[in-house]
């Protein structure tokens, strides 16, 4: 492994259907190949759709998860079919990192956002290239990125759409 840890953060889009879910995941998952046997941590704040997938998709390949945690209210927030696949992810995080917001606003999860990123050496951006619907997007959190010079891998697969 060589001792060199490579942290990945993710941002992306939520509300797939299960046809674009596995769809994502799947070129999350080749993305991810080339750090497999290697030293990985997957970023992430594990909202439903892509956070949820790439985390998966990091223990798969043998990484381990860092959980940011936007907002002590974060996972009420959620849509109650998303809150089972989070608190498992959370159980198998290597360390969570919360917040001090209370509520689960566009600014606590900007602030989330801000934080991977400042951890990452990398964020993949599950990203349809559109700008963002509201503060704290994909295409918010990947301008940042970009500002910061951290690179990004944008994972939009032939046939992914969202609503």
């Amino acid at each position: 492994m060589g001792g060199l840890v490579t942290r990945i953060a993710v941002s992306g889009h939520r509300g797939f259907t299960p046809e674009v879910a596995e769809l994502i995941y799947k070129a999350v998952r080749a993305e991810l190949e080339p750090y497999r046997g290697r030293a990985l941590v997957g970023l992430s704040c594990l909202a439903d759709g892509a956070d949820q997938l790439f985390a998966e998709a990091v223990l798969g390949a043998g990484g381990e998860l860092a959980v940011f945690v936007p907002a002590a209210r974060y996972r009420a927030g959620l849509p109650d079919q998303a809150k089972p696949r989070y608190d498992a992810l959370i159980s198998k995080a290597a360390s969570v990192h919360q917040l001090d917001h209370e509520e689960s606003t566009s600014q606590s999860h900007m602030d989330a956002s801000v934080a991977m990123i400042q951890a990452a050496d990398r964020l993949f951006a599950i990203w349809d290239g559109e700008p963002a619907r509201g503060f704290g997007g994909t295409a918010d959190v990947v301008a940042y990125a970009r500002k910061t010079g951290v690179p990004v891998t944008v994972v939009w697969p032939d046939g992914a759409y969202r609503d």
